[in-house]
């Protein structure tokens, strides 16, 4: 993991990490390509096996994201949860508490039939907690895309204590 400026609100601790990506249910993704940034938001899946980040998302089979991986590889993504607004004495006390992770990576579409199955699986397991198990038919009319994540930070932001 990569440092922040503001480093009391750096979380290290790789449960608080995983709680995030659990509680998350958005993340956007950020590509470049002829020199043209798009965003987009998607539903997710993780796996972490020794602080090592994998994501995965699914698309449909064409589309400018795709394009776009295909010239670029490179990618930024973010996402947050817990999300509370708070007011201060003044406009610029107002704010937002909030927890977020957000790093850069290489993305991959994966072709593999059984990688596919398995990404789909932790994908569903992200978004609904349940087990889903998928035949060669269903993943062939979606993209996968992994994302080899490089680095990433965690981050939450508390409503100040003179504000609660």
């Amino acid at each position: 993991m990569k440092g922040m400026t503001k480093r009391e609100l750096q979380i290290t601790d790789p449960h608080q990490i995983q709680k995030i990506l659990d509680t998350a249910s958005v993340l956007y993704l950020g590509l470049c390509a002829n020199n043209e940034p798009y965003v987009v938001p998607m539903n997710y899946g993780y796996t972490m096996e020794e602080g090592k980040l994998t994501l995965y998302l699914h698309s449909a089979v064409k589309g400018k994201k795709l394009d776009m991986i295909r010239e670029n590889p490179n990618v930024f993504f973010a996402l947050d949860c817990d999300r509370k607004p708070f007011e201060g004495k003044v406009a610029c006390q107002y704010g937002l508490s909030y927890s977020s992770v957000m790093g850069q990576g290489t993305a991959c579409i994966v072709d593999d039939v059984e990688e596919k199955k398995k990404a789909m699986s932790v994908l569903m397991k992200t978004q609904t907690e349940k087990d889903f198990a998928f035949e060669d038919r269903l993943v062939s009319i979606v993209a996968v895309i992994r994302i080899d994540v490089s680095e990433y930070t965690a981050k939450h932001r508390p409503i100040p204590e003179k504000m609660r």
